[in-house]
This record gives structure tokens, C-alpha cells and sequence, in this order.
């Protein structure tokens, strides 16, 4: 029986459109990743997987410890519902949720939030200084990880902090340190042109050359120049973690000295972005199935809805891919559709009114956003179905 069979042998009871997560899959990917971490401790990026259930799955499997969360509201969230230690990868400006850390003891003690200058630190001291008997926040300072070349005209990495240098580094951790109520007690830095750039894009032997070298270069520049961050820092608070990486450089960023953990989060879902890795190869995990409803002519069919593009900057390798049955593209005129998406392609003369496209979103999490539950698949069978944020009423972005 192959994939397709057997998601439609699973999900002959249910009407689509909805998602499903193949539970092999999922698991042979923790494991790759797991394999891949060496003995460090991977922390779990909730934005990639969007159940709390299924993150619940993740972190009773060997290997991963801790959450990174995407808004201080998930986090103070995830905590009331007993999960622990959750790193908020993310500044925050929300004044009510900095009030409620500061007034729970408990959330205080699990939530770590991130700053990257001190007007955070003084946004923070802000929004709490009307709260009695507050309690000490815990402070991550978030490093720009990204490759600067020729004299800074050339740059591949997300534009996240503005801390490169150690002496940057250092002077704001003794901003945090100095000022009452806060606690430094971890460093990030998230290497995005290598975690997050596939380094074998199809077809396109100029740019995967240029990415490579880009990476090689980045790997080199970012050992040692982390290195003197991390060694700065802790001369003035006792860190508790370093994190860095994400899926995509799990092997590079665990050789570093100075990282005490990784971050991942994409790679249990495995999304279409994330198919273009030499590094390693994972299963598709996560899929959305949507019902034929038109054949408007000879090689076309029309599905329901479809139109889930992915955040980034826009392109097709931003839209979702027709994955089964194969051989099924886009209509060049029309792409991804808000209420209906023609796909064109020999196998569209197989397919009939009411039979499923079954479709791999670009990113991971985005899909739950979609979503209210996931049908969980164990073999050929739906052996549970759990909430979605959006099933448990959660929207945090």
C-alpha cells in the first residue's frame, strides 16, 4: 500500500478538507534530528508545530528538553497547562503579559524572555513597575548571527539583533545584570542563512554554489565569533544555556564549543522548504487533504480552497505542493486559490468529483493556523485527533 492509499484508507470517514499527521514520520524525523544533536539537548520551536498535544508527543521523546516559544502570551499559556522551561525567542511589547510573568511565581520561574538593547530592558521595568511583590524575569540576550562580507555590503542572515561583538554583548549584560529585578541567564543566535537556506536548490547549480560557500564562510566566521561572544558574557552573569542552530544546521551548530543546546522545530513536520538539504533527508510528516469539486476540462481539476501560502518573501516556493497523487501542478494563471485551485497534469484525468489532493504546506507550523485539529495516523489507521492552537481558541500572532 503506498503513502496515498493509505491516507485515504485512514481518512475515509472524514469530509475535507483537514490535516493529518503521519506519526512514523514523525518520529523517524525526531530520531534524525536526535542523531544528528549528538547528546545536546534539542529545544523544541512550538511556532514549527502549533499543538500543544503534539509538542507534548515531542518532548517525552529522548533527546528534547525545553520549548521556544514565539509570544510571551503562548508561553505564559504553555506554562498554565504544566509545561516547562519555554524560552521566548522572540522581544516582546505586550505590557499585560510582562505584568502577569512578573506577578506568577510559577511562570516566572519557567519563562525566559529575550532582549537584544537596553530600551527592552526598559520597556520591561515599564510594564511591570506597577505590579506588588514582583518577581525576577529571566533575560536571554538574542545575538545577531548573521554573515557580513565585503565591508558589510554583502549580509545573509535574518535581521533580528543589533549585538554583534562581544563588547556589545558584554555591555549588555551588564545593563541586565545591574539593574534589580532581572536575571541573565542565557544567550541565542540564530544562524538563519544556514539553518534556513536549503544548500541544494533544483536546477539551479549557480546559486546552490553561491549558497554553499556562503555557509562555508558563515560556519567559520560565526564559531569564532560566537565564541567570543559567549566568553565575554560569562564573565559577568552564569549562563544557564547557549542556544543556536534549527533544523537545517543541527550537525554544524552542535561542534561548537560554546552552544550548550540547539533549537529545531521545522524538521518534525518536514515541510516542502526543507526537502532542498544535503545534510539530511526527512519524511513528510504533516499534509492537508483537499477535495476535488470541479473538472472543468480535459488534464484540469479544481480543488476547495487551497490558497495557504507560506510567510517569507513571496514565490512559488512559498505555496503549497500538490503532493499526491504526483504530478499535479499549478495553473500558471491562477496559482493558489483563496476558495478553489486548479492543478493541471496527467494525473488530473484520474482524479473525479470528490476524490482528495493530498497537499505539503511550504513551512511547518503555518498549517495548524488553518487547522482546528490533527487526525494522527498510525499506519492506515486515524488512531487519534488532537487540537490545534486554533482548535483550543489560541492565536497568538
Amino acid at each position: 500500500m503506498d503513502d496515498r492509499q493509505r491516507y485515504d484508507r485512514a481518512t475515509a470517514h472524514l469530509e475535507p478538507p483537514f490535516a493529518v499527521l503521519d506519526l512514523a514520520a514523525l518520529r523517524a524525523n525526531a530520531a534524525d534530528m536526535a542523531r544528528r544533536a549528538h547528546g545536546k539537548p534539542i529545544r523544541v520551536a512550538s511556532k514549527s508545530i502549533r499543538s500543544r498535544p503534539v509538542l507534548a508527543r515531542v518532548l517525552d521523546m529522548d533527546g528534547f528538553t525545553g520549548i521556544m516559544a514565539f509570544t510571551l502570551p503562548e508561553a505564559l499559556w504553555l506554562v498554565s497547562t504544566g509545561l516547562r522551561d519555554v524560552l521566548v525567542a522572540y522581544p516582546t511589547a505586550d505590557r499585560a503579559a510582562l505584568a502577569q510573568l512578573a506577578a506568577d511565581p510559577r511562570a516566572a520561574r519557567e519563562i525566559t524572555i529575550t532582549v537584544d538593547r537596553s530600551e527592552h530592558l526598559d520597556f520591561v521595568e515599564s510594564a511591570v513597575s506597577g505590579v506588588r511583590d514582583r518577581h525576577e524575569i529571566r533575560i536571554c540576550l538574542d545575538i545577531d548571527a548573521g554573515y557580513v562580507t565585503l565591508g558589510g555590503k554583502f549580509r545573509a542572515g535574518a535581521l533580528r539583533s543589533p549585538i554583534r561583538e562581544a563588547d556589545q554583548a558584554a555591555d549588555l549584560a551588564a545593563d541586565t545584570a545591574k539593574r534589580p529585578g532581572f536575571r541573565l541567564v542565557g544567550l541565542m543566535a540564530y544562524e538563519a542563512q544556514i539553518a534556513g537556506v536549503g544548500d541544494a536548490p533544483p536546477g539551479k547549480p549557480a546559486l546552490t554554489r553561491a549558497i554553499r560557500w556562503m555557509q562555508t564562510h558563515s560556519r567559520r566566521e560565526l564559531i569564532m565569533r560566537r565564541g567570543r561572544i559567549v566568553q565575554a558574557v560569562r564573565q559577568i552573569a552564569d549562563l544557564e544555556f547557549v542556544n543556536g542552530g534549527g533544523t537545517g544546521s543541527i550537525g554544524s551548530t552542535i561542534r561548537e564549543k560554546a552552544v550548550t543546546e540547539v533549537a529545531a522545530g521545522s524538521g518534525f513536520f518536514h515541510p516542502r522548504l526543507f526537502d532542498f538539504y544535503r545534510g539530511f533527508t526527512g519524511h513528510p510528516a504533516a499534509l492537508f487533504a483537499l477535495p476535488v469539486v470541479r473538472r472543468p476540462a480535459t488534464g484540469v481539476v479544481t480543488v476547495l480552497g487551497g490558497g495557504y501560502v507560506a510567510s517569507g518573501s513571496p514565490g512559488t516556493d512559498r505555496l503549497p505542493q500538490p503532493y499526491l497523487p504526483c504530478g499535479l501542478r499549478y495553473a500558471p494563471d491562477e496559482g493558489a486559490g483563496e476558495v478553489q485551485t486548479p492543478l493541471i497534469g496527467q494525473a488530473a484525468e484520474d482524479l473525479r468529483v470528490g476524490d482528495r489532493v493530498w497537499f505539503r504546506h511550504a513551512k511547518a507550523g503555518e498549517l495548524c493556523e488553518r487547522f482546528a485539529t490533527l487526525h494522527l495516523i498510525e499506519g492506515d489507521k486515524v488512531v487519534e485527533e488532537v487540537p490545534t492552537y486554533r482548535g483550543e481558541g489560541r492565536t497568538f500572532l
